[in-house]
């Protein structure tokens, strides 16, 4: 080795070792513990101008919330351990799943419930389909309710093999997607092997899953990352994800991506934030509480630098810039630990705090005593002298009201507004889709937009509209043409033309990620034509996302 390269690989190993270290200060703070008063807590903050925050719920009533999800009711679920990081010799396994209700609309829940425990380490949850499903260690599971008292009572086994080899990387971020889709990741270390109806899954480290319950189809997303504790997809169908161990801040997650650590991958696909710390957590601010400049912005956590950031996204060709922006929350209280971010009912940005001086355990012991097992808060935050969002009513609302429910600028209602349809039936629901449909407005500036939406209940529904995907194809929106992209393969066999007929022009189109998701959905048809098609993408201007 030369004089030069030894120079070069010492300096490499000193930036190593200088961020372990780092890594290991942030994740276990040093010094006196701070005061565990909430309001000594939420006093430390510094918010970004205009914002507020006020405690939504806090312990003794909840403990260490790992992750969370509203219903369509408006009540917020969470996952809460006591145990993790590991079960003592002899200890009860008695986790939980809690349920938050704020029915008075002051923006503090006054109501907590259990509606589950003797649980495990449970790292995911997400209400749906008459229950809650539950990440619990190697399981997925379905808890339902069967005599009405609030409380679990059946429990059905939904998949099994999840890997076990670490409690931090387990199955977890479960959400519902745009398309009916449920989408949960595993980190690095997991080893996962799936046996369903359509044969074995596998998926050895990190990634991204995607699964149909009524249909038990499972495949996997995107493939890689460390610990992919965040995932969700914008209101045009593109996914992104952070990674709770990986240095790239917000990551373009395109179908099929192979990203950091991804084993047997030839080539990776680079985050957009090289050199950002870890983040955890994720959800894409929307509705008409928050400020214009604040749509669509991409909100995470930094939870080693107590911090709650903020990430502004723009188009770069086939894929997406990103840029962060000064941060909604930062404080220098050791014992904020934000993980989980939400878009709530009404408008607000919902915080889960995994409050505790010592995160992770890597670097720290498992019983380390100041390791705190019994705290947690969820911090609410609102823009100063917006009004607030009506919360919607969607349980028990009729049919067409649902279906008026899709065109509200809230990303949380359109998304609960399609649970509560799927949950109706597609005998239910179809004809009355169908119907509004074609009474949209092609003169409503947001026609486009709503047409989606409805191609994605039909998708939620899993029925096939082929007259409504092909318009959707042919739209003057490129951004909803790519999102129809991804669609076609998935009702081939129910339609009169196959997918690849459709997408024939799309690899040539004047938009560049209409090019890559008509690549990706024609990679799915391992056939001569389907790849002679694709190859057309190369008659057009390439970029860094269209190369990869």
């Amino acid at each position: 080795m030369s004089k030069c390269n030894r120079r070069y690989a010492s300096f490499l190993l000193f930036l190593l070792a200088a961020s372990a270290f780092t890594s290991a200060r942030a994740q276990n703070a040093t010094g006196p513990l701070p005061d565990p008063d909430p309001e000594v807590e939420r006093q430390s903050f510094i918010m970004a101008d205009g914002f507020e925050v006020n405690l939504f719920a806090a312990d003794p009533l909840i403990a260490k919330p790992i992750q969370m999800n509203f219903d369509p009711q408006g009540r917020l679920w969470i996952a809460s351990s006591e145990v993790y990081p590991q079960i003592k010799p002899g200890q009860e396994a008695n986790d939980k799943i809690l349920v938050l209700e704020d029915a008075d609309g002051d923006g503090v829940a006054e109501s907590t419930k259990v509606f589950a425990d003797g649980l495990l380490i449970p790292t995911g949850v997400e209400p749906g389909d008459g229950g809650v499903y539950v990440a619990n260690s190697t399981e997925l599971l379905h808890l339902t309710d069967t005599n009405g008292d609030g409380k679990a009572d059946h429990t059905r086994v939904v998949l099994s093999g999840f890997g076990t080899e670490d409690t931090h990387h387990l199955l977890h971020t479960l959400r519902w997607g745009h398309d009916g889709n449920m989408y949960f990741n595993q980190s690095i270390y997991i080893h996962s092997h799936q046996e369903t109806p359509h044969g074995v899954r596998r998926r050895n480290g990190g990634g991204v899953w995607r699964f149909r319950p009524e249909t038990m189809d499972l495949d996997v997303f995107i493939r890689g990352l460390v610990n992919p504790w965040g995932h969700q997809v914008d209101a045009w169908g593109n996914s992104f994800v952070t990674d709770g161990a990986g240095g790239e801040g917000i990551n373009y997650a395109l179908p099929g991506a192979y990203f950091v650590t991804a084993v047997d991958a030839v080539r990776l696909l680079q985050g957009l934030n090289p050199g950002s710390p870890k983040y955890c957590g994720l959800d894409i601010a929307s509705g008409r509480h928050l400020p214009d400049s604040w749509q669509g912005s991409l909100i995470t956590n930094d939870f080693r630098g107590n911090r709650v950031c903020r990430f502004v996204v723009s188009d770069d060709g086939a894929g997406f810039a990103s840029r962060e922006q000064s941060e909604l929350i930062k404080t220098n209280h050791v014992s904020f630990r934000p993980i989980d971010v939400l878009m709530g009912p009404d408008g607000a940005i919902y915080i889960a705090d995994w409050y505790n001086p010592i995160i992770q355990h890597g670097e720290v012991d498992f019983r380390d005593p100041r390791r705190d097992h019994t705290r947690g808060r969820i911090w609410r935050v609102t823009a100063k002298g917006r009004p607030l969002v009506e919360r919607p009513k969607l349980v028990g609302a009729d049919v067409p009201a649902l279906l008026e429910a899709l065109k509200a600028p809230e990303e949380y209602t359109r998304r609960q507004a399609k649970r509560v349809i799927k949950e109706r039936g597609a005998k239910e629901v179809v004809p009355a889709l169908a119907a509004w449909v074609k009474a949209l407005d092609s003169a409503d500036p947001n026609f486009e937009q709503n047409r989606l939406e409805g191609l994605w209940t039909y998708q939620t529904l899993n029925v096939p509209e082929p007259a409504l995907l092909k318009a959707a194809l042919a739209s003057k929106d490129a951004r909803v043409r790519a999102a129809a992209a991804r669609i076609a393969p998935f009702w081939d066999g129910r339609m009169p033309e196959d997918s690849v007929d459709l997408l024939a022009n799309l690899p040539v189109d004047e938009n560049p990620r209409v090019r890559l998701e008509a690549a990706r959905s024609l990679a799915r048809k391992p056939t001569e034509k389907a790849s002679t098609l694709a190859f057309r993408a190369l008659d057009r201007p390439m970029d860094g996302f269209l190369d990869y």
